[in-house]
This record gives C-alpha cells, structure tokens and sequence, in this order.
C-alpha cells in the first residue's frame, strides 16, 4: 500500500537541516537522510509504515509506505516542519543581536512534529546522563535486538514495539550498554506507551511523562519538541545548554537552570527555538576541566 502527496515548502526552506534532528547521528537503523530524500520507519495507530520526502521541482513529495501510509503522508507536512509557524519570533529575535543573527542564518530550519512520542523516549532515556556516543550506541543495538522490517524498499527497521519492550527483563538491556536505571525508566514508559501516544498536545505529553518514575523535565522536553514541535521546550537539566545560552545571551561562562530560564524569559512560546538556534551556530561556553568518559555499561 503507498499513498502519496504534493507539498510546498516555505522560501528558503532547509530540508536536510530541519530533519535530520529526527534521526540519531552517523546511521539510524529506523531512517536516513540526504541532501534531497528523507526516509523515516514509524509504527503508527493504523499499522507500521514508512514516509519518504523527496524534493522535487520546489515541491516535496511524501510517499507512505504499509498499513500506516495513509496516516504518515496525512502529517507528512508536520513531519517536514511545515506546520512550524515561528509567529512572533522574529520580532523577538532582533531585541538581541547574537539571536537576531542566528535567526536570518538558520531562517530555514523549521521543528518537525512527528506525532510518535515513544520512538523520541526510547532514544531521550538512553541520552540520560551519558555521552551522545554511548546513548546512540545503545539505541542502534535496541532497535537492532527488536528489529522488524519497516514496510517500502529503503531496508528500514520499525522503531521497538512498546509491548515487547516492557515484557523484557532489564538485564537483557545490560549488553547493550545500557544499566538498570535507564532501563527500569524506558520499561515503566513502554508500559504506559499506548496513552502517552494519546496526548492530545505538549503540555499534557509533559504532565504524564514528568509522572513516570525516572523520567523528569530534561527528557519530556526532549520528546515533546520533536513530537509536538514545541517550540518553547527548554532541556532543563543539561550539562551544557545552561553554560551556553548564559554565554550566548549574557557573556557568563557559566549558569544555571535558574539563570538560563531568566535570560530565556524574553522569548517565551519560543525558548526551545533559541537553544536549537544557539547549537546550529556552534555557539558553546569556554570549556574547563576534563571531558566526561566515553564508558560501555556492557563491560561492567
């Protein structure tokens, strides 16, 4: 079954930029991204399917692919971050220089909004408190040991199905890198997976992720901007993000949550925005001291 339809981009629009954010760095075995396709495996509340985009003539066209392709090319524009609509953002951007700039530079990066909050969690939970290399490695080993072939030809894996997640015993994880607090976190969420599918905007998605033990404000905001496209979530939390914007917006080498919400307040309903903007600039604070370590749970 593939189902297909015609978008019209904004002017300027960067298609490799604004999706690439969906998949993991260097290879995702549930999409890939180039200069002028994008493939993405989704399991869906019609069945699983697969939505390609490729650019074409000024347009995009999305094919969907299996039983979910109705249901990915109907949110193909969301998924593209079409639906992202920046309001008034820029207003807001110039009262800073540093913001304005990176606002005219990056003016084509859109936030996509998948609708799929449990594939975004399965990755957010192995980003806690590790190195994007092991959280990434991890992931690949997942998706891998839970692997089912996503419909249409790309050789895509679907995303874990949340039931077989939670009726796996949290050892069997600890190979993959990952140790049982991670673990015992992604088990209670994929037992919940069906009704936080459900939510019917971010806010709500926050309230009942925010709920399950393990899970706290850094990884709800890290699902619901990339499921909802919400532009206003701030990772609160982060190692870095705090450093950087208070570096960016004020020339303090260093911050706290407290202080990065402070001099985010300016751009409420886009706070989310301004960090996304800050790292496509390669924008970072003076860094001091060691590097965290690279580690493998798999070994210990």
């Amino acid at each position: 079954m593939t189902t297909t339809r015609r978008l019209q981009p904004p002017d300027g629009y960067h298609f490799t930029r604004t999706l690439r954010s969906l998949l993991v760095v260097r290879h995702d075995p549930c999409g890939r991204v180039g200069d002028r396709d994008f493939w993405l495996a989704a399991r869906t509340p019609e069945g699983p399917g697969s939505l390609h985009l490729a650019c074409a003539g000024g347009e995009l066209v999305a094919t969907g692919h299996g039983p979910g392709a109705a249901w990915l090319v109907d949110r193909a524009d969301a998924i593209a971050g079409l639906r992202d609509d920046l309001g008034d953002f820029p207003a807001l951007a110039a009262a800073h220089p540093l913001v304005a700039r990176l606002a005219r530079t990056f003016s084509g990066i859109r936030l996509p909004a998948t609708g799929q909050i449990f594939h975004r969690l399965l990755r957010a939970v192995l980003e806690q408190k590790v190195t994007g290399i092991e959280a990434h490695r991890a992931y690949r080993a997942i998706v891998r040991h839970f692997g089912e072939p996503a419909p249409g030809p790309a050789g895509l894996l679907l995303p874990p199905d949340p039931a077989a997640v939670a009726a796996t015993p949290y050892w069997v994880f600890h190979p993959f890198g990952v140790e049982q607090r991670r673990t015992q976190a992604l088990l209670r969420a994929a037992v919940v997976a069906a009704r936080l599918e459900q939510c019917a905007d971010s806010a709500e998605a926050t309230r009942r992720l925010t709920a399950i033990a393990g899970i706290g404000p850094w990884t709800a905001a890290e699902v619901v901007r990339t499921a909802y496209g919400d532009a206003d979530a701030v990772s609160v939390g982060d190692f870095h993000i705090p450093n950087t914007v208070a570096w960016a917006l004020a020339g303090e080498a260093r911050g706290t949550d407290a202080r990065m919400l402070e001099l985010l307040e300016p751009y409420a309903g886009h706070r989310g925005r301004v960090c996304d903007l800050l790292a496509a600039g390669g924008i970072s604070a003076p860094k001091f001291g060691p590097r965290m370590p690279i580690r493998s749970f798999a070994r210990f």
